[in-house]
């Protein structure tokens, strides 16, 4: 039988800017390379979180949610929001361009109203 802390629901949220693919017509793989390194760059900066190390025991049961945002403003004001309840995120900013492309969260367990609220106020289901 699987310990509590294997079977704790933990979510990553990854968040990509759509305006990357449909207006400034960045290929579908850059744009999936962008939801790679803020992924990857999260993981690896709360990686002493107990959360994170919980995440990680359980390759196999790893949740993630890819979303989407409208473009750099969305995607900054929905930092700021998660940012205010304390969320760990990491926002990807792709160089040499300086451009803030993604962000992931750290593996984050059931959240409150407010945080949910922030995703759904800016973001929808990756398409």
């Amino acid at each position: 039988m699987a310990s509590a802390a294997l079977t704790e629901h933990l979510t990553m949220y990854i968040v990509v800017r759509k305006d990357l693919a449909k207006t400034l017509k960045w290929p579908t793989g850059s744009v999936i390379t962008q939801a790679c390194h803020a992924a990857t760059a999260v993981l690896h900066q709360t990686s002493n979180d107990d959360n994170t190390k919980k995440y990680l025991a359980n390759v196999e049961g790893m949740h993630k949610v890819v979303l989407e945002t409208k473009n750099a403003e969305t995607l900054r004001s929905l930092a700021e929001s998660l940012n205010t309840h304390n969320v760990p995120l990491y926002e990807w900013i792709e160089q040499p361009e300086n451009i803030p492309t993604a962000l992931a969260t750290a593996p984050l367990p059931e959240r409150s109203a407010e945080v949910k609220d922030a995703f759904k106020k800016y973001c929808s289901l990756y398409r």
